[in-house]
């Protein structure tokens, strides 16, 4: 065949493939345009079918209002309270999610329907993550749950258990004093957001387990996975909430985190079971109330495999270490940003020591200030801003209609910030507790930064006596500097975004010692 005819022939296909194209373009756009028309009917026809939820904002095909929330949820849902009530729906993909943003609100859902908003969404990442729910944090409300929840309240996190492991936290904070001496001798700067996850992790595995991990490799490593695992589960991939697009988790790289951090955490908890085990050292620590009531089959009517007790270990190590050290992170910086309010504590502790080295419970309870400081740290920053729920039955609350099986969320952080609740509630004035009966157990709906009703969390005493504890120490035994000659009015106050929100960016101090 001639180069003309060949020539010819490329062309004459080339022609044939474009006028295929143009066929091929307009049916592509009417199938697209007949998607979005189908999605468009199908949110409406949705809408009509729950027309008595709360009120919600204008939400998009596809995507529903995925696009009014930013990294710090809490403060996106807060704002958008504002303009559609503290009782409202936000879409999320196709999946609406009711918000609670008011103390009034709170309290309707966790006192007058408490066992309708009792059950836990089920995320992408919790049934990995969590041994398929099997520990008590994402447990499904049941039976099972509330059996779970009786060993935690009454022997592992019960006041008197928590009184026992006084000891624990001397010996811990002990160390972190000895090394801030170390440091204030040479005047060098430390970052206080490293120091207090470390601490809460060797306060949480050694009453875990009653052993020792902070000169080995597990605590680092329990500390990181437990890091990730929090990070991955308040990772919302577009996939959680439009669920064909599940798919694109595979190159985005969300599944393979989660599969990483699985196999590393099932390793490192195997191992603390087997070194634990073969100690054979019976002790006063969560590990042997766990083994003797659960794992040895002492607790009847309870299903318990190796998954369930790796699972409630984690919640155990997880959820303490998170709590204790945001807490710290908060208090330590509004103390910074605030010399006359850590004056006054440090002046508080200094009369009730009266020169005294050691502090125990007894001057721990007459401490009211340092109390005071505590309550206004968790109230102006709760540790986890959000919690989720979801409706076991329907419910038909405050003039709406929520169905069963709708995920709520309880802004925390916003009903703790409630302003029919507190005035100046933006500010950090610790006096507001002074003279008050208000406690964060659940009772006070403006104050619940560890929620409400039957989920509220098991281990607040076992977090507030831990922070109580190291603060008064800090406090009474330092002095404190911003490195590099930064003053205390300059500290920012940015959030990281996480299930926990701590400080974004480093807490860099220099401790004096304090003459004492």
């Amino acid at each position: 065949m001639s180069e003309a005819k060949v020539k010819k022939s490329s062309n004459s296909h080339m022609m044939e493939k474009m006028m295929n194209l143009s066929e091929f373009y307009p049916s592509l756009l009417a199938l697209i345009v007949i998607y979005f028309m189908w999605l468009l009917a199908v949110n409406l026809f949705s809408y009509r079918k729950t027309k008595n939820l709360p009120p919600s904002p204008l939400r998009l095909p596809i995507i529903g209002n995925l696009h009014l929330i930013g990294d710090l949820p809490h403060r996106s849902l807060a704002s958008l309270s504002k303009k559609y009530g503290p009782l409202m729906t936000v879409h999320l993909g196709n999946k609406p999610v009711v918000v609670i943003s008011s103390a009034e609100v709170a309290k309707e859902a966790t006192k007058i329907h408490d066992v309708s908003f009792s059950g836990k969404p089920v995320l992408l990442a919790t049934k990995q993550l969590f041994y398929g729910r099997k520990g008590l944090i994402f447990s499904p409300y049941g039976e099972q749950w509330r059996k779970l929840r009786s060993i935690y309240v009454n022997k592992l996190l019960h006041k008197r258990m928590i009184k026992s492991f006084k000891s624990i936290r001397d010996e811990e904070t002990a160390v972190v004093v000895e090394s801030l001496e170390e440091l204030s001798s040479t005047s060098q700067s430390v970052d206080l957001n490293v120091m207090f996850k470390s601490l809460a992790n060797d306060i949480i595995c050694n009453a875990a387990f009653g052993m020792k991990f902070r000169k080995g490799e597990f605590g680092k490593k329990i500390l990181h996975v437990i890091e990730e695992t929090v990070r991955l589960l308040f990772t919302f991939t577009m996939g959680e909430f439009i669920p064909w697009l599940a798919w694109t988790n595979r190159f985005n790289g969300f599944d393979a985190a989660i599969d990483k951090v699985v196999v590393t955490k099932d390793e490192l908890l195997d191992s603390g079971i087997q070194d634990y085990v073969g100690a054979s050292t019976l002790g006063n620590n969560f590990a042997d109330i766990i083994f003797a009531g659960l794992y040895s089959g002492n607790t009847p009517g309870m299903s318990v495999d190796r998954d369930m007790l790796k699972a409630t270990i984690q919640d155990v190590l997880g959820a303490g270490t998170d709590t204790t050290s945001t807490a710290l992170g908060w208090a330590m910086t509004e103390l910074i940003r605030q010399p006359k309010i850590m004056k006054k504590l440090r002046d508080e502790i200094t009369e009730v020591m009266k020169e005294k080295k050691n502090i125990t419970d007894e001057e721990l309870d007459q401490m009211h200030y340092m109390k005071a400081v505590v309550k206004e740290t968790l109230r102006l920053h709760s540790p986890v801003p959000i919690g989720l729920r979801e409706t076991t039955e329907d419910v038909h609350m405050m003039g709406y209609d929520i169905p069963s099986g709708t995920m709520v969320m309880f802004n925390l952080w916003a009903i703790c910030r409630d302003p029919a609740c507190w005035d100046e509630p933006e500010k950090f004035i610790p006096e507001r507790f002074l003279n008050s009966s208000i406690e964060y157990n659940g009772s006070d709906f403006q104050f619940i930064p560890f929620g409400a009703g039957r989920r509220i969390c098991p281990g607040i005493y076992f977090a507030t006596a831990s922070v109580e504890h190291v603060l008064a120490n800090l406090i009474y035994k330092f002095d404190w500097e911003l490195a590099n000659g930064c003053r205390g009015e300059d500290l920012d106050v940015i959030e990281k975004p996480g299930l926990a929100v701590g400080r974004k960016n480093p807490l860099l101090v220099v401790p004096k010692k304090s003459c004492i």
